[in-house]
């Protein structure tokens, strides 16, 4: 069976491959390039799980499966801003710096236990019948007053786990892939998309 990660990310695209074998599902996975879609798609959802599901929707549109995710960083003293916003915060081109630069600015010099952010990871598939399901992944921590680490990207080095008691810029690979919002909702997103399967054949 084929299925299209709407996505044009290799590396997205190779973990999901192992994933879904790791379940024992005998898939072939396919980028946007792979079915012929060079066009933008226009995320204009007001959360995650809809973001993801207009993304998904393009590949089943065209007769696939479609999977796609969205995800970003809840800050709760600024109402869950930057939200589905957070790639953009700071306004275009996307640019990391600036975007904890401003976070930064926002927050001012509220004390620690004000800070607290989750970072939350939302992944869709929509099948061409219009069938769907959606996972959502997230993970607590607090926002930093100051950029700590050196690894990761976007908001990874002023957002704080404290059970490990680093940045999530200062966690190694093998450390994120544990407990990151993304690896909570793949984990939920392999076994739901099994039983997906099973009914969208």
């Amino acid at each position: 069976m084929k299925i299209v990660l709407a996505s044009r990310n290799q590396k997205k695209i190779n973990e999901l491959r192992t994933l879904l074998s790791k379940e024992g599902l005998d898939i072939d996975i396919l980028s946007l390039d792979d079915i012929g879609y060079y066009g933008d798609i226009e995320e204009n959802g007001n959360s995650f799980e809809e973001n993801a599901i207009i993304k998904a929707s393009v590949p089943a549109s065209l007769g696939y499966i479609g999977i796609a995710d969205d995800s970003g960083l809840c800050v709760d003293a600024l109402d869950g801003a930057p939200g589905i916003y957070s790639a953009r915060f700071a306004g275009e081109p996307c640019n990391d710096s600036e975007n904890n630069r401003k976070l930064l600015a926002m927050l001012g010099n509220l004390p620690a236990e004000k800070r607290g952010a989750s970072f939350v990871c939302t992944i869709a598939a929509v099948a061409p019948n219009g069938n769907r399901i959606t996972v959502r992944g997230e993970c607590r921590g607090r926002i930093l007053t100051e950029l700590h680490g050196k690894a990761g990207f976007g908001y990874d080095p002023l957002f704080f786990y404290d059970n490990f008691g680093k940045t999530f810029a200062e966690l190694s690979q093998e450390e994120k892939n544990r407990v990151s919002h993304r690896a909570v909702a793949i984990k939920k997103f392999s076994t739901e998309f099994k039983h997906f399967l099973e009914n969208n054949q």
